[in-house]
């Protein structure tokens, strides 16, 4: 979603870097790019204008003019009106002293209230809680049963009275029986409707008094830009609302309204949904955001996704096998499996320090259906040939090629690639135990070829010694050697 937000601020950023030292002309220039980068991001221009007016004061200061690195020191300041901007601080849910916690989404129709219900739900069981979720809306055709097949798909229930009962005493019910039951919390679905339907909202408030909910938070769509700045303020007018969650920032809008709602409203963004499957729901931290508007990636996000898929006690094992070069295609095929439940590979990307930029820019076109691809034709071969590849050979590939519709060159391509990466780590492992008499030792510092190393002394190979010199007297005799042909 921040994609042209944040290739504008790079080159905005590059273009300063590039300068030994900083005036206040360059600082006001640099300024100005970044103004209409936030606007044409469309993000509100009250928020903007302060934005600008809290780094230049910042920026324009003695400590970064003066500084050895003030183009390193405008992005931190960049950075940290960033995070000021979208709320310094994850928020996290309240909940309630006194069992159950109501949760009660309201927003526009069409802006994913329902998907979210369940998201929320989803989230919330996998934090070790019993949600119980309840379908209030009853004007939209098929809302209840959409709500329904989303709790029986994944093992959520779903509390209802059909389309003819009165939402509001339908939510009364289902607190009574979530009391009773011991569900905790309550996660209400309500109708979407707009913020000038009067008799609607008045439902809303009806609703609120009714139950007391805990949290009231507003499914905002990213993609409705300022609109959404609009709508938020005055469902907050009328409902008080205690957090936002927006949706859909997988989409192609500009971004805007994520970095006006919180600074307008004054409500906290508490999560975001970035995908279509349930799964795809994420608590909203703005340091992180932030790092990704500036194409610092987010290794703090990527990592919790890998831990979420892999144990401790998993990942060591694999550590071992890649190392001891007994990494095999089964082994690949699980890790290729547990990728895909991380999300989309172009978001995992981009979570990666420059690596969206970098695509952006080489115009490569990363599609999912690779995985399909390798699966394919991992799976359409027998255990013992994914346990020992080496025996594949043409006729194998033929029939692999056959049976996963693809091509024998495609099949050759794959076990060639695999092979290399074999290779590379267990000449990895070698080298961590200083036994390695492969390229890498030669590459990385074996016979002394590269002087010490940041970070990396004490490791085998690396950084033990300063580089070999030349003897003077050898080196002179050859230069003079040189010379003579020359004029020849």
């Amino acid at each position: 979603m921040f994609e042209a937000l944040t290739d504008r601020l790079t080159q905005v950023f590059q273009r300063i870097g590039r300068k030994g030292r900083l005036t206040e002309e360059d600082v006001d220039e640099a300024l100005r790019e970044v103004r209409r980068a936030l606007l044409e991001a469309d993000v509100h221009y009250t928020v903007v204008r302060d934005f600008i007016a809290a780094v230049r004061e910042r920026a324009i200061g003695e400590e970064v003019l003066r500084s050895l690195t003030p183009a390193q020191q405008v992005i931190a300041i960049v950075h940290q009106e960033l995070v000021r901007v979208l709320g310094s601080e994850r928020v996290p849910l309240q909940w309630a002293s006194q069992p159950p916690t109501i949760i009660m989404l309201v927003g526009l129709q069409g802006s994913g209230k329902t998907t979210q219900v369940a998201k929320l739900g989803y989230h919330l069981r996998k934090e070790g809680r019993r949600p119980l979720l309840v379908a209030a809306d009853i004007y939209r055709p098929a809302a209840v049963e959409q709500l329904r097949t989303l709790g029986k798909q994944h093992d959520l229930p779903v509390y209802d009275e059909g389309t003819k009962a009165d939402p509001v005493e339908t939510v009364k019910h289902a607190v009574k029986v979530a009391r009773d039951q011991g569900y905790n919390p309550v996660i209400i679905d309500t109708a979407g409707r707009l913020q000038i339907d009067e008799p609607m909202m008045q439902e809303l408030e009806r609703m609120v008094e009714a139950v007391r909910p805990t949290e009231i938070l507003l499914v905002a769509d990213a993609m409705t830009g300022q609109e959404a700045v609009n709508v938020a303020k005055e469902f907050h007018r009328r409902l008080s609302l205690t957090g936002l969650i927006l949706t859909k920032l997988d989409g192609d809008a500009r971004g805007g309204a994520a970095l006006s709602i919180r600074a307008v409203v004054g409500v906290p963004i508490k999560f975001i949904g970035t995908g279509e499957r349930v799964d795809a729901l994420e608590p909203f931290y703005p340091d992180r955001l932030a790092t990704r508007i500036l194409g610092m990636g987010d290794v703090l996000s990527l990592i919790e996704k890998a831990q979420q898929q892999i144990s401790q006690e998993e990942g060591k094992k694999l550590q071992e096998k890649l190392l001891a070069g007994t990494f095999d295609l089964e082994d690949f095929l699980r890790q290729l499996q547990q990728v895909k439940k991380m999300g989309p590979l172009t978001q995992l990307l981009e979570m990666i320090p420059g690596m969206g930029q970098l695509l952006r820019q080489q115009q490569v076109q990363i599609s999912d259906d690779e995985y399909k691809r390798i699966e394919a034709i991992i799976l359409s071969m027998t255990p013992e040939e994914r346990r020992n590849p080496d025996i594949i050979n043409y006729s194998r590939r033929r029939r692999i090629a056959q049976g996963s519709g693809t091509t024998i060159a495609e099949v050759s391509q794959l076990l060639t690639q695999f092979k290399q990466m074999q290779r590379m780590m267990a000449e990895l492992g070698q080298l961590a135990a200083g036994r390695s008499r492969g390229p890498l030792r030669g590459l990385l510092g074996a016979g002394n070829a590269f002087p010490s190393l940041p970070g990396l002394d004490g490791f085998p190979g690396i950084g033990t010694a300063p580089a070999r010199p030349q003897p003077a007297a050898h080196h002179g005799r050859h230069q003079s050697k040189k010379k003579k042909k020359k004029r020849r």
